[in-house]
């Protein structure tokens, strides 16, 4: 027992040597901490070092016992790894690799590279795939990096699918729906759109080339002159130039994407030229063009985003398209208005214009046209023209309005150069252009100034001219009635010219149409009161020499009741063409002024003819043997007056055609002063070279002076009066 008691207590003994030698033996050689955290090593007794690919706050090597290593993320800044192009950076817990973008893989078959040095990533070809990626009904696309699955040719998507989704479905393409504008009556219209139902029946998209033809076939049928379409008002003209332009579009765009590529040309027997061109996507500049328009643009700008479809480009030229958009507002851009003010030291109020090319309508794959990225030029062929002085070659474009109507506009469009027969326009959007040659309105304070003080003249003496033929007697009679109604005819038109012929807002509304109107009947009247003075002087020399003229009766019919008929007749036929964009007159389009122009010559020719008569009649009775001198001698002096009158009138308004055409001002400032003249010339004649009147005036100014006229001359004049009730007074 006690032998075994040494035994254990000699190891036990051994045991504690043993342990105490080899903790001194630890701390004299290694002096290795043991509290270094997860990721990292001890450098020694106080310090830890991270694992490659780890860090501390600290670095690599730290001392706190609360410090951990993290991963470092070396596909992150600053420390970012380039993987190469079509690569992305993958980081791993303490580590990273490069893999090969979506769409993309390496040469060998690898999953995984680590720099950029090994990269070999190339487009992956899903459309080689089977099964294949994209349905039945479409073609895939392989694009770098992707692939898109879009509809076959002469196939459209069916709704709720896009080109950009791996189940997209198509299905075969229709002739796009086309209805009529409503509130446009006509047969003409009418029979058009029973060709396009049919044509839409009847299309196939292996036919879409012989149905662009027939539809621009139609088209021209539609606007060939001469139609009821001329009949439709101005607004319902714009509007369904509007509407038309717009359909065609949209259904030509439709259509092309059914043709089989490349380019495409089409010329009608009415010279209608559709010029087509269509091809996968392209880079750079590309020209597409015919023989009346030309166009230079970008791909890019051509191309509709996310649209893996061939692209379009378009142009429609049409000539019969001019009969649509005339007569239309021409809206000038500011930079313009303020190049033309710099140019004539004077405002522009305005511009009318001539059509000179064709109707160019343009159209692309891209629909969102408003605002282009990179703008096109354009090469528009047009007969040769000089523009004169007031005359500039513009270039505009169709723009649409709320009202479904539309008006030119230089807005967005800029001349960048003309020749002999072309003109060379660009563009920072798209839609149906055309050269123009317009007049520019200058506003001309010196011709403002004439017609504001010549008609306040003219005025004043028509005043003067009333009030005599109202209240002095001794010249009471038929032709003092037609005098008198004449002035007050030409006073109120010349008192509505001064205060309302210029249309300030640019649109025609009512206002401005009933001053056209009121203007049409007063001149009018005008003319007819002149006329009766030709008839009154054609009873007194031709057929009764001492007898009595017309009845007033007939004087007020014929005065005022022809022409409120002739205005009545032209309003409810044209009633739109009272009132232009810059003027309150008539307008010109579709022969209108002829509703004016007509009464007016036929009213100057009757005179003239009753004027000869007259003549040839006085010269035959002053060589009777015993002729009556002093009424002869009176129907003279009333024929010569009535001839100045006449050739005043009549020669104011021949200038007065050219009165609101603004490249015709010397014409215009003719006008102005003529008809400045007529109320005073009115005065002179029938007033101050009237021998009873100047006694009338005499006696007023007696009145107002104090002084009493003579008994003897009142009642002279009262008697002569008394015995010739019916004379003029000459």
């Amino acid at each position: 027992m006690g032998g075994t008691g040494h035994s254990v207590f000699f190891l036990l003994y051994v045991l504690c040597v043993l342990w105490t030698l080899f903790e001194a033996e630890s701390q004299k050689t290694s002096d290795c901490a043991r509290w270094c955290p997860l990721n990292s090593r001890c450098v020694n007794a106080t310090a830890c070092r991270c694992s490659p690919g780890f860090t501390s706050l600290s670095g690599d090597i730290f001392t706190n016992l609360l410090e951990n290593c993290d991963d470092i993320n070396e596909c992150g800044p600053p420390l970012a790894v380039s993987c190469g192009k079509f690569a992305d950076c993958q980081n791993t817990e303490g580590s990273y690799h490069c893999e090969c973008s979506p769409g993309y893989q390496l040469a060998s078959g690898a999953k995984t590279f680590k720099n950029e040095s090994e990269n070999t990533c190339q487009d992956v070809d899903e459309c080689s795939f089977r099964p294949p990626v994209c349905h039945n009904s479409t073609v895939c696309v392989n694009t770098v990096g992707s692939y898109r699955c879009r509809c076959r040719r002469g196939w459209e998507l069916k709704p709720g699918f896009q080109n950009k989704q791996m189940n997209t479905t198509c299905q075969e393409m229709s002739f796009p729906a086309w209805t009529e504008p409503p509130g446009i009556k006509s047969q003409r219209l009418s029979n058009f759109f029973k060709k396009v139902q049919v044509l839409r029946r009847d299309f196939k998209p292996a036919l879409a080339q012989d149905t662009i033809q027939n539809l621009i076939t139609s088209v021209d049928e539609l606007l060939e002159v001469p139609s009821d379409l001329d009949a439709l008002a101005l607004p319902e003209r714009h509007k369904m130039a509007t509407h038309l332009l717009s359909e065609l579009e949209r259904v030509l765009r439709t259509l092309a994407k059914a043709m089989p590529g490349a380019s495409f040309t089409y010329r009608s027997p009415l010279n209608t030229e559709l010029s087509l061109m269509i091809q996968e996507q392209g880079d750079g500049y590309t020209t597409i063009g015919q023989s009346h328009a030309r166009m230079l643009l970008d791909w890019a700008v051509a191309a509709a985003a996310r649209d893996s479809d061939p692209t379009v480009m378009g142009i429609l030229s049409s000539w019969k398209m001019q009969k649509l958009l005339a007569n239309a507002s021409l809206e000038l851009d500011p930079e313009t208005k303020a190049k033309l003010k710099d140019l004539h030291q004077s405002p522009v109020r305005g511009a009318q214009y001539e059509l000179l090319s064709a109707v160019n309508l343009v159209f692309l794959s891209n629909t969102n046209t408003e605002h282009l990225d990179s703008p096109v030029t354009f090469a528009f062929s047009h007969p040769m023209k000089t523009p004169g002085p007031r005359q500039g070659l513009v270039c505009a474009f169709w723009k649409s309005d709320d009202r479904g109507g539309g008006h030119w506009n230089t807005t967005g469009c800029w001349t960048r150069g003309t020749s002999n027969d072309s003109t060379t326009c660009q563009c920072s959007h798209l839609s149906s252009f055309a050269v123009l040659m317009a007049h520019y309105d200058i506003e001309d304070p010196k011709l403002a100034l004439i017609t504001k003080v010549g008609l306040a003249l003219s005025l004043v003496c028509l005043l003067l001219c009333i009030l005599t033929f109202l209240l002095v007697r001794p010249i009471q009679g038929s032709r003092t009635t037609v005098h008198l109604h004449l002035c007050i005819c030409l006073f109120v038109g010349s008192a509505i010219f001064l205060a309302g012929i210029e249309n300030e807002g640019g649109q025609v509304g009512l206002r401005c149409r009933l001053v056209a109107g009121l203007l049409h009947y007063c001149f009018l009247a005008a003319f007819c009161w002149m006329s009766l003075e030709g008839l009154e002087l054609y009873f007194l020399v031709v057929r009764v020499f001492h007898g009595q003229g017309l009845s007033k009766c007939w004087l007020y019919l014929i005065g005022y009741g022809v022409p409120l008929l002739i205005v009545a007749i032209s309003a409810a036929v044209r009633h739109e063409h009272y009132g232009r964009s810059l003027y309150c007159w008539l307008d010109p389009e579709d022969g209108f002024l002829w509703s004016f122009l007509g009464p007016v010559i036929f009213i100057v020719l009757f005179n003239a003819v009753i004027f000869v008569t007259t003549v040839w009649k006085l010269t035959q009775k002053f060589s009777e043997i015993n002729p009556d001198m002093k009424k002869l001698k009176k129907a003279r002096v009333l024929t010569i007056t009535a001839v100045a009158q006449l050739f005043l009138l009549g020669s104011t308004w021949v200038f007065g055609l050219f009165l609101f055409n603004p490249h015709s001002w010397v014409l215009s400032y003719t006008f102005t002063v003529l008809n400045c003249l007529q109320g005073f010339f009115l005065f002179i004649f029938h007033c101050l070279l009237n021998k009873k009147v100047r006694e009338e005036y005499r006696k007023w100014a007696g009145w107002v002076t104090g002084n009493r006229y003579s008994e003897f001359t009142t009642s002279s004049s009262n008697q002569t009066q008394a015995h010739r009730p019916s004379e003029s007074g000459m």
